[in-house]
Parts: C-alpha cells; sequence; structure tokens
C-alpha cells in the first residue's frame, strides 16, 4: 500500500482545480463569449487595485500607515509636502531645498548679483543730456527751509559753534542745507542767541557773520539783517533788558568789519520813531565816533574768555579794580569780572585788591577793597581755592613789596585780621601771614649795632 505524502496531495489538489476551470472555460468559450459575471468581476477587481494604490500613496507619509513589514510607523515624522506649508523641497523627497535658478527666477527679480546688463542707450531728446559727456547728469535736489524748519535746522548749529569755535564747520553744515530766501534770517537767529548768552559769545557771532559775508551771505543779506533785528527789538528787550546797547555794538562791529557799508547809519536820520531802535543807533554812532580817536573797534565787547594773553586779562583786573574805586558800585564790578569768563583766573583780582590796599595812603581803599571781597566771597563768583592763591601769592612777595612800602606788613596783618572776622577767609589762611621783621639794639659793648631777629 503506497502512501501519499502531503507534496503529492497539492499537487493532486492543483491538478484538480486546474481541470475544473479549464473545463469551465471550455464550456465558455463554446457558447462564443464571456459571462457577464465575469466582466463585472473584472471591472470590481481592477478597481480595487486603483484604489489600493492610490491610498497606499496618499498614507505614506501617515503617522499610522504600516510599513512593507508590517511595522507600525505611528509617530514618524511626516514626509508629505502637504504637512510643510511653503517648503522649497521637491515633492519627490529630491533636491536640497535651495531657490529655483539660484535667486535670478521669478517675477520683479533683477538677476543674479554681479549680472551685468546692456548699457543703456543715451536719449539725445533727454533735457538732462550733456553733449560733452555724453551721458545723464543725476543731481540731488534739496528743498529750500521755510521758517519753521529753519529755526529748527540753524539753531542747533549756531548752538554747537559757541562750544567749538569753528567757523569753517559751520559754513561746511550751512552749505548743505537751501536756505534759500531765509539766508538774511541768519545773522537774525545767530544775534538773538548771543544776547542771551556771555560776551564771548557775542564775540564769536561778530566773527562768523564777517566769516559767511561774501561766501555765503551778500552784504545785501547782512544789511536786511540789522532791517529786521532793529525792527525786532521791542520783542528782543522783554528777554534781554540791555538788547538795544548790544545790537547797537553788533552794528558798529560790522560797520567796522565792513560787513556793512559806512552809510547804513545815515539812512535811518531822523525817521526812526522807536525808541528801543533809536537807542541801539545812538550807540552804534558813539562806537564808531571812538574809532576815530583811536579805539579799536574789534574790542567792543571786551577781552573775555581764557584764551586771551595774560598780560591783558591783567590790564583789565587792574582797570576794573580802579573803576571800582572811583564809582564804588559792586554790582557793577562783579558783573565786569563775570564777562571775563576767566574763573581760574579770579586770583589775581585778589592779589590786585590787597596789593591795592597794602599801597592806598588812605583808609577808603581799604574799607572798600574789604566789601568787594565780602560781597564777591558770599555770591560765590570767587571760590577758596582762588581767594586762598591770591593770599599766597600776596604772602610770597611781601618782603619785596615791604622795600616799597615801609608798612606793609602791619597793614597786611590788619587786613587779614578783618577778613578773617568778616568769614572771607580761614583761620589756616590767616595762620600763614608772615609776621614783621623787627630790629632791637644789643648791649652798649656792642658798638650800637642793630641786630634783626623776629619776636
Amino acid at each position: 500500500m503506497e502512501i501519499e505524502t502531503p507534496s503529492d496531495i497539492n499537487a493532486n489538489v492543483v491538478e484538480s482545480d486546474s481541470e475544473l476551470s479549464g473545463s469551465e472555460l471550455n464550456r465558455k468559450e463554446e457558447n462564443g463569449n464571456l459571462a457577464e459575471s465575469s466582466i463585472s468581476e473584472a471591472k470590481l477587481h481592477a478597481k480595487a487595485q486603483r484604489r489600493l494604490r492610490k491610498n497606499s500613496s496618499r498614507d505614506s507619509g501617515r503617522g499610522d500607515s504600516v510599513s512593507d513589514n508590517g511595522e507600525n510607523t505611528r509617530g514618524v515624522v511626516p514626509t508629505s509636502p502637504k504637512s510643510k506649508l511653503m517648503d522649497r523641497k521637491s515633492r519627490t523627497g529630491k533636491g536640497r531645498g535651495l531657490p529655483k535658478k539660484g535667486g535670478a527666477g521669478g517675477k520683479g527679480v533683477w538677476g543674479t548679483p554681479g549680472q551685468i546688463y546692456d548699457e543703456e542707450i543715451v536719449d539725445i531728446k533727454d533735457p538732462n543730456y550733456d553733449e560733452d559727456q555724453e551721458s545723464c547728469i543725476y543731481e540731488t535736489t534739496v528743498l529750500p527751509l521755510d521758517e519753521k524748519s529753519f529755526e529748527k535746522s540753524v539753531t542747533p548749529i549756531v548752538q554747537e559753534y559757541f562750544e567749538h569755535g569753528d567757523t569753517n564747520e559751520v559754513a561746511e553744515m550751512l552749505r548743505d542745507l537751501n536756505l534759500g530766501e531765509m539766508k538774511c534770517g541768519l545773522p537774525v537767529l545767530a544775534v538773538s542767541l548771543a544776547l542771551e548768552g556771555k560776551a564771548s559769545h557775542r564775540e564769536m557771532t561778530s566773527k562768523l557773520l564777517s566769516h559767511l559775508c561774501g561766501t555765503l551771505l551778500s552784504n545785501e543779506d547782512v544789511e536786511r539783517s540789522f532791517d529786521k533785528l532793529l525792527q525786532e527789538l521791542p520783542e528782543l528787550v522783554l528777554d534781554t533788558p540791555r538788547a538795544p546797547q548790544l545790537v547797537g555794538q553788533f552794528i558798529a562791529r560790522a560797520v567796522g568789519d565792513e560787513i556793512l557799508s559806512s552809510t547804513y547809519l545815515e539812512a535811518y536820520r531822523g525817521i526812526v520813531d522807536c525808541v528801543h531802535s533809536r537807542a541801539a543807533l545812538d550807540r552804534a554812532a558813539v562806537l564808531l565816533r571812538m574809532t576815530k580817536v583811536g579805539r579799536r573797534i574789534d574790542s567792543v565787547w571786551g577781552t573775555g574768555g581764557g584764551q586771551q594773553p595774560v598780560k591783558k586779562l591783567v590790564k583789565e583786573i587792574d582797570m576794573l579794580l580802579k573803576e571800582y574805586v572811583l564809582s564804588g558800585d559792586v554790582v557793577e564790578a562783579e558783573r565786569c569780572l563775570q564777562e571775563l569768563e576767566v574763573p581760574h583766573f579770579h586770583h589775581e583780582l585778589v592779589y590786585e585788591a590787597i596789593l591795592m590796599v597794602l599801597e592806598a595812603t588812605g583808609n577808603s581803599a581799604y574799607t572798600m577793597m574789604l566789601s568787594l571781597l565780602e560781597a564777591l566771597w558770599k555770591s560765590g563768583v570767587i571760590t577758596l581755592d582762588q581767594m586762598k592763591r591770591g593770599y599766597d601769592r600776596i604772602y610770597q612777595e611781601i618782603p619785596d613789596i615791604n622795600l616799597d612800602v615801609p608798612n606793609a606788613y602791619s597793614v597786611l596783618e590788619r587786613f587779614v585780621e578783618d577778613c578773617f572776622k568778616a568769614g572771607i577767609i580761614s583761620k589756616q589762611i590767616r595762620d600763614l601771614c608772615p609776621c614783621r621783621g623787627r630790629k632791637r639794639f644789643v648791649s652798649e659793648g656792642d658798638g650800637g649795632r642793630l641786630k634783626s631777629e623776629s619776636y
């Protein structure tokens, strides 16, 4: 008895199925056409295959898809291009994500960097066409300033000029602005700012106007500027009571610098109704008459500022003290000292004041200088350091002063003691005052000789 193996059994089953299918096919072919059921099954099978392929492509990047090995890919980062908006990568997963055509493509793009275009053809009918250069000329147009923008732009330039004092820098900055019809407003603005400042600012303003005239400003612009200043004097007096006198000094300085004609004052003779304008013109006329007797008009603003020579400052302080002795006006003396603008040189006034006390013959100078130093100390014009330096200079030079003034030591001791009682100096400065050298007789056997000795 033969035993069939599993392989034989499978072979028999396949053979029986093939025979059956073959008999069925033969039977259908005998009828001349396929059965309707087989056609419908084929259509359904094809439709299912298309649907399967479509779903498999859609689910290729989803987290719940199944890989070829049957493993669940849940949690994997999706790779579908629809999951990333504005992604430059290819839908097929290929490419490096770079822009197309190297960034030179697309609408409104100028091309790749460094790309050279064809030369532009010059239009001869172009109004900017230049026959010499055979090219178009393009210039930057700066709109002229109106009154509001003029004041906003020029005021910082003038204020900075008061700090650095460079007229060339101011001229360069003003050339970049299109002043237009506002040129005549430049001197008006500069003088108005200088009226509120110090004497050095007024001197710098006069130098600036002299520098700008002929380059940026014309003589006609300067004349119209001073005409406008005379008209605005009633308003300037509200902020600066001395405005008429100061404007008159500006006019006299401008005539002396030859930026105003010498006949400028003659044009206003007999036709001025404003009191302030008349005062300004009278002040200018007086200063111009003084120039004919030898006074220089360039010193109309005094010698303010530390840039002046030391000899000139010493002379100004000496004149200040002499005028104070004649007038006795402490307030005017204080104002003149502040206008010099040399706080580091105030020790010279202390030195000159004490020296004047030592050389005076009466008590008038003694009392007046004591009052002046007391007023300057209480107002804070002269500091403790400057006061100490002035006394130290006197202490060091008192031996030489005593040669010309025999009683210098006694007067100095008394003056120093009174200054200490008035609170002008400290006890330390008072104790540093040198004592007077005295002489005494020795024994008769010395032959009547004198011996110098301090007590």
